[in-house]
C-alpha cells in the first residue's frame, strides 16, 4: 500500500476489532501514527500488539479504553491522543452499535437511548472535541462510518437506523459549517460486512430481526460478505491530502467509483450527488405532487 498517510495522526474509535482494526491496519501500512480506542481493555492491548508489527520508521500505535457515550472520557481520550501523538490530522468515527432490535414497542426506552448516545452522540461529541484543534491547525479530515440504516427504512432496527441517518445529516452540516477552515467531513457506508455485529443478528434470530434481513445476513455470513478492503482503501483515500476538497458526502465503498471523483471534484461539490435528499415526484418521472 503506498504511504499516502506519511506522518499523519489519527484517532479511530471501536479500533480493536472487525472494521475498525482492518482501518488501523491500513492506515499503518499507509504511514500513519494511529490512537484506536475500544471498551475492552483486553481486546485493545492484543490490537495494540497487533498493528505495532507493522509500523515502521518511528510510528506509534497507542491503544486507549474509551466509551463513546462517556463525554468525559471523549475529553479525556482527545487529550490523550494530542499529548502522545503531538497533533491529530484525522478523526475516524467507527465506533457503533444495532441497539435493541424488534418491534419498536418491544424495544426498551434504555436500549433506545443506548443506540442514539453510541451511534449519534458518541460521533457528535467526537467532532465536538476535535474542532478547535483541527480549526487552530486550518485542516482536519472526518470520516464517519455510517450503514444501510442511513439511506433505507430498517424494520426492527428503528433506533439504529434513525442513529445513523442523523449522523450522516450532522457530518453533511458540518461539512459546510467548517469548510473555510479546510475541514473536511464525509460519512462512508462499508456495506454488509461479515463483522461481530453480523452474528449478533444471526444469534437475535428472525423472530426479533426480521426474516427477510435474517436470511441477508446469512448470506453475508455464509459468502463473507462485501469486501473489507474496500472501505479500508475508502478511508485511507478520504484520510489523506488526495480527496481534499471532497467533503459532505455519503460514499459507498462497494459500489461508488470514489477513486474518480477527485477528477470530477467540480460537479461533485457543484451538486448534491451523494447526499441524503428527499425524492419528489419529478425525480421519479411523475407529473403530479409537485409545483
Amino acid at each position: 500500500m503506498a504511504r499516502s498517510l506519511e506522518g499523519r495522526n489519527a484517532i479511530i474509535t471501536g479500533g480493536s476489532r472487525g472494521l475498525g482494526f482492518s482501518i488501523a491496519q491500513g492506515y499503518v501500512l499507509a504511514g500513519a501514527n494511529i490512537f484506536i480506542t475500544g471498551r475492552d481493555e483486553t481486546f485493545l492491548k492484543k490490537a495494540e500488539r497487533d498493528l505495532g508489527k507493522f509500523c515502521s520508521n518511528g510510528q506509534k500505535v497507542k491503544a486507549y479504553v474509551m466509551d463513546v457515550s462517556n463525554p468525559m472520557e471523549i475529553k479525556q481520550t482527545i487529550k490523550e491522543a494530542i499529548s502522545n501523538l503531538g497533533s491529530i490530522e484525522i478523526l475516524i468515527n467507527n465506533a457503533g452499535l444495532h441497539g435493541g432490535t424488534g418491534p419498536l414497542e418491544l424495544i426498551s426506552d434504555d436500549e433506545w437511548c443506548l443506540a442514539i448516545n453510541v451511534n449519534l452522540m458518541g460521533s457528535v461529541l467526537m467532532c465536538k472535541g476535535l474542532i478547535e484543534h483541527f480549526k487552530e491547525n486550518k485542516y482536519g479530515k472526518i470520516i464517519q462510518i455510517s450503514g444501510g440504516g442511513a439511506t433505507g427504512p430498517m424494520p426492527f432496527f428503528s433506533a439504529y437506523a434513525a442513529s445513523k441517518a442523523g449522523v450522516v445529516r450532522f457530518i453533511e452540516t458540518i461539512a459546510e459549517e467548517y469548510k473555510e477552515f479546510s475541514i473536511y467531513a464525509n460519512s462512508v457506508s462499508p456495506g454488509a460486512l461479515n463483522t461481530r455485529l453480523t452474528d449478533e443478528v444471526l444469534e437475535a434470530g428472525p423472530n426479533t430481526v426480521g426474516v427477510k434481513y435474517y436470511k441477508k445476513m446469512q448470506g453475508v455470513k455464509s459468502e463473507g460478505g462485501a469486501p473489507i478492503e474496500k472501505a479500508v482503501s475508502l478511508a485511507v483515500f478520504l484520510g489523506s491530502s488526495n480527496s481534499d476538497g471532497i467533503s459532505g458526502k455519503l460514499i459507498s465503498a462497494h459500489w461508488d467509483k470514489w477513486d474518480k471523483f477527485i477528477d470530477n471534484k467540480q460537479d461533485l461539490m457543484g451538486s448534491d450527488i451523494f447526499t441524503l435528499r428527499r425524492i419528489i415526484a419529478k425525480d421519479r418521472g411523475f407529473d403530479w405532487g409537485d409545483v
